[in-house]
């Protein structure tokens, strides 16, 4: 269903749909670990729904430490070159004969805070925001596309995000579904746990991160309901 291609310099997983396009485009924005066997699978789910995605690897230029530092510093500064190779991954899908023309972003911890930045401009939609982080500025959703967001109530860095963007989505009537799972914590969705040994103690203390496969079932049926919704017109 997938395989590995180039947005530009950069090496990108495109998994396409069973049977006749065009289908609407998905650009998935990985978590800080990169384009793993847990994104790639994430991606091939998408895709059986439907979708035509296609996954940048945003750590791809140097050493990944200091190319995740990067990541990290233009999500908060909401400009600099990972926006840009966002933006040249959804030109692809747009440009791709395959694609219907329609353009979601997914996006998954570290992606989850991108997709949710994005979704206040023009371009995108749908948003599917995943444990991402909150704006510091709420402003950044105004004129938001339609936003289906799912965190775990046992994340406590993430502690209130959701009823904080529910409120904010609310009040500026964008069209949303967004859910805290109370037995769930950072990167419940991922089908295996793929944290590094080095980051593990931290994230299990602080995130409680890793599978709750009850908890993911459920999300991704909102997510397959939201996007047939929103973007499948």
């Amino acid at each position: 269903m997938g395989g590995m291609t180039t947005v530009g310099d950069l090496p990108a997983y495109r998994a396409v749909p069973d049977g006749e396009g065009p289908w609407p485009g998905m650009v998935l924005v990985h978590e800080a670990f990169g384009i793993d066997a847990v994104m790639r699978r994430a991606a091939d789910r998408v895709a059986a729904m439907g979708y035509l995605v296609l996954a940048p690897d945003l750590l791809y230029r140097g050493r990944r430490t200091a190319c995740l530092l990067r990541t990290f510093r233009a999500l908060r500064r909401g400009r600099g070159q990972a926006f840009d190779d966002i933006a040249a991954a959804r030109a692809a899908v747009v440009a791709d004969p395959s694609c219907s023309g329609a353009v979601g972003v997914i996006g998954f911890c570290l992606g989850g805070g991108f997709a949710l930045v994005l979704a206040g401009r023009p371009g995108w939609d749908v948003s599917v925001v995943n444990y991402g982080a909150l704006p510091d500025d709420p402003s950044a959703l105004d004129g938001a596309c339609p936003v289906v967001a799912s965190y775990g109530g046992r994340d406590r860095y993430l502690s209130g995000a959701a009823e904080k963007l529910e409120s904010a989505l609310r009040d500026r009537g964008v069209p949303h579904d967004v859910r805290e799972y109370p037995g769930a914590g950072h990167s419940f969705l991922n089908d295996e746990d793929n944290q590094p040994w080095y980051v593990a103690p931290v994230s299990r203390v602080v995130l409680h991160a890793g599978p709750e496969p009850a908890s993911a079932e459920d999300a991704w049926g909102r997510i397959e309901v939201f996007l047939e919704t929103h973007l499948r017109r």
